[in-house]
């Protein structure tokens, strides 16, 4: 099946090298600029498009969607409409959606939202040790998730691209992205509030600190911190429950699961997996390349069984709760 890529940033060109690492042949590109086209076409040795008309003379079966989050919406409902099948990256942007959904549930076609983090093998062991009753009754969860957002693409200033937005900004596009997985291991969410705050002054007015409290419908209560302001990225989590605690260190690629009876941690190393250059060495690239195999599969099997834009839309990003 002929493969569109829409987008040649930093994550349109991390798709297309995971299409390449899958096999993939049959893929052309769309991107405005020359500059992206060019380099694209040195790299992956793929022709591209600076016109999207011209780009869909060469009749794509499906569409990777990798622009800015706010112009999304355009090509979903353009795939939906020409019965294309489509993956999107995560967005904060909701303003369409539902419209959208209801379009899609009417054809016979797959469109799936990216949720990178439900492939990390850290977060595939935690969800199996919950699933198991590994530490009995659940108590509660405190989350940190940090980063500095100069740190993301540091060959371009954030005013060149969405994260200094307020709208799409860097922290509020992390707080969805995070919470795609805890509601896929807790269930849904049933009331959020926030304190949110722009310490360091980087974009357009945009917050740097969300301190999320999360009840999830089953009566789990639980705290998220997203920043990004920290000079070293953090991803710590740490799991209470009756029986024990299941704590996870990003940057030590393990979960560890404390057992009060034998007073021992049992530790689970993850493989150290393949980080692209001038990536932090812990954004592995396996995670991407079997969320797109995922998603492929789906397309190949015509299946429903994936993150649909229903679980996306459950996700609490209109912010309205957040009082942003």
């Amino acid at each position: 099946m002929k493969i569109l890529q829409i987008g040649l940033g930093s994550m349109g060109k991390r798709r297309l090298r995971n299409l390449k690492a899958l096999n993939e042949k049959d893929i052309i590109a769309f991107d405005l600029r020359e500059d992206r086209r060019k380099e694209v076409e040195e790299k992956f040795g793929i022709i591209t498009f600076a016109n999207f008309e011209e780009a869909l003379k060469e009749e794509p079966e499906i569409f990777i969607i990798s622009v800015p989050p706010d112009e999304h919406l355009e090509y979903q409902i353009f795939a939906t409409r020409n019965d294309i099948h489509f993956f999107t990256e995560a967005s904060v942007v909701r303003d369409g959606l539902k419209e959208m959904i209801e379009m899609l549930n009417g054809k016979d076609i797959v469109g799936m939202a990216s949720s990178t983090l439900r492939f990390h093998p850290a977060v595939k062991r935690i969800k199996n040790l919950v699933d198991k009753n590994e530490i009995g009754k659940l108590c509660t969860f405190t989350y940190h998730s940090g980063q500095y957002l100069r740190d993301w693409h540091p060959w371009e200033d954030i005013s060149d691209y969405y994260v200094s937005k307020k709208e799409t900004g860097g922290c509020r596009e992390i707080v969805p992205f995070e919470l795609s997985w805890l509601t896929w291991i807790f269930g849904e969410i049933a009331s959020v509030s926030a304190l949110v705050g722009n310490t360091l002054d980087m974009g357009d007015s945009i917050d740097d600190i969300y301190h999320v409290l999360i009840t999830f419908k089953s009566g789990l209560i639980a705290h998220l911190l997203v920043d990004v302001v920290s000079r070293y990225a953090y991803r710590h989590f740490k799991l209470l429950g009756a029986d024990g605690i299941i704590e996870w260190n990003w940057n030590n690629k393990q979960v560890g699961v404390y057992n009060p009876k034998s007073k021992e941690w049992e530790i689970y190393r993850e493989d150290s997996g393949t980080a692209q250059g001038g990536y932090n060495p812990n954004i592995i690239e396996e995670m991407y390349i079997d969320e797109m195999k995922h998603f492929l599969n789906a397309v190949q099997k015509n299946e429903k069984d994936h993150y649909s834009f229903e679980d996306d839309l459950k996700i609490p990003v209109s912010y309205t709760h957040l009082t942003l």
